[in-house]
């Protein structure tokens, strides 16, 4: 699907990984994207082509969000993409340490992960929905993950990362059912198992079929679909 006529798409973390290959293909397909980030990287202004609005922004701070939301007033906003996120990584040491495992709780640690991975996703949300109520076709995208899944759940540990993304499907449920008289959909979002700097080098999936996937998905999405945790190749996923 081209979208070849003033379409428009936030992409939030849009600096590197997915973030930056997901602003890759929307401006390969023709959209104007706005790119957040807390600073653009060099790969990131290399897309530059005229459709690419980079904007920076501290994603945890909300007088930041606010500024960001007020400099898009009146503006239409087809979709919106929290990419933005991070994993419990404490630091150099061992891995159940690093990736908050049982018995390493970090109260700290937690909140910095559930502050950009939840808490930015469902802020920057409330203060774009007038933008996305604007679109004939608004949607609001929140990548979460298969480690989110109670079902799929058999090898325990990664508990804040899976606690925050087991939270953006709570919220994503919730608004497909409080925006729904606004015409705008909202799905959380597996982008499979990916070679970033977070899934690794050894992850099933390199960043352009992942991306490739997701903006399929979202090109093609229904107001059956709002609510539902959907992978990157379309396939809908376990609670």
């Amino acid at each position: 699907m081209n979208h070849r006529n003033g379409s428009t798409v936030l992409i939030t973390g849009a600096n590197r990984g997915l973030g930056l290959g997901l602003a890759r293909v929307y401006l390969e397909d023709g959209w104007n994207v706005i790119a957040v980030s807390r600073r653009a990287s060099p790969e990131l202004a290399a897309l530059q082509n005229g459709r690419l609005h980079i904007r920076s922004c501290n994603l945890t701070h909300d007088a930041e969000l606010k500024g960001l939301a007020a400099s898009l007033e009146g503006q239409t906003l087809d979709v919106l993409i929290n990419n933005a996120g991070r994993m419990a990584n404490a630091g150099p040491d061992d891995s159940e340490r690093r990736l908050q495992g049982f018995g390493h709780f970090n109260r700290e640690l937690w909140h910095q992960v559930f502050d950009i991975n939840l808490f930015t996703a469902m802020c920057l949300s409330e203060l774009l929905v007038d933008n996305l109520a604007r679109s004939q076709r608004g949607r609001i995208v929140t990548l979460s993950s298969m480690l989110s899944s109670m079902s799929l759940n058999s090898s325990g540990g990664l508990y804040a990362y899976r606690a925050s993304k087991a939270g953006v499907n709570a919220i994503v449920k919730s608004m497909a059912i409080d925006l729904a008289d606004r015409g705008i959909i909202a799905i959380a979002q597996h982008p499979g198992w990916v070679q970033t700097d977070m899934g690794g080098q050894g992850a099933d999936l390199d960043i352009g079929t992942s991306v490739t996937g997701m903006k399929s998905v979202i090109d093609g999405l229904a107001p059956g679909d709002s609510g539902k945790l959907l992978s990157y190749d379309g396939s809908e996923m376990p609670w």
